[in-house]
């Protein structure tokens, strides 16, 4: 079965080359002109992947996002010409899983789709445990806090294995922006916190420390785990 993606975009001279710049690499594509639009078309279908404007008309992309995550873990590439740094932060803060700024290159949506893709079907196998309260099932993409499950956005989760699998160590946000971001991405560092903050709030366990100025590490009790 093909990949299934939809792309929300009002700019119809935009969508229609992004739906068919995808279809030429053989992905399954839907596409919407308008938020609502949008939204319909994801509560009727499911999608391997979001491709998301965030100046739509009817209901912004903001508001899309936060939406879909409340009853989805559908990775999202959040796609719009804003690009002050506040702007990168609101969206991954509504737990977007990547941003692209236009006007873009084409070759590299395409390696950004594929790297989005890539972490939310092959992770690496395994279970991992901390303070007998955290475990994170990498066969299932699942991550339980006193066996309850918590619903992670692909980078959370991401993000949440590489400090389990560093437990004690501290993690600097270029380390993780190397292991979770990967090769192409060039924003500021900041965005690890706005995703540790959503982290600390779904665990609600102090079990990430907090290292002024440098990053985080996975700690028993960590003090400073809500700064």
């Amino acid at each position: 079965m093909r990949t299934h993606i939809l792309v929300v975009e009002d700019d119809q001279y935009i969508q229609e080359l992004i739906s068919e710049f995808l279809r030429a690499q053989q992905y399954e594509v839907d596409v919407a002109g308008d938020g609502l639009e949008g939204w319909n078309k994801f509560q009727q279908q499911a999608y391997d992947l979001v491709i998301l404007d965030l100046m739509l008309p009817s209901l912004d992309g903001y508001s899309i996002c936060r939406m879909i995550r409340e009853k989805s873990e559908t990775p999202v590439i959040v796609m719009t010409a804003l690009s002050e740094e506040k702007d990168q932060l609101r969206a991954f803060e509504e737990e977007a899983d990547d941003y692209v700024t236009k006007p873009f290159s084409f070759q590299v949506l395409i390696k950004r789709v594929e790297a989005v893709l890539r972490r939310t079907r092959h992770v690496q196998s395994g279970e991992l445990s901390f303070d007998d309260r955290l475990r994170l099932d990498a066969d299932a993409y699942k991550v339980y806090v006193d066996g309850r499950f918590i619903e992670t956005t692909t980078k959370e989760f991401d993000i949440l294995q590489t400090l389990l699998s560093n437990a004690g160590r501290i993690m600097t946000r270029d380390m993780l922006l190397d292991k979770v971001w990967g090769y192409d991405y060039f924003g500021d560092s900041r965005i690890v916190d706005a995703h540790i903050k959503n982290i600390r709030k779904k665990l609600g366990i102090p079990v990430i420390r907090t290292v002024k100025g440098v990053g985080y590490a996975l700690e028993n009790e960590a003090v400073g785990a809500e700064g």
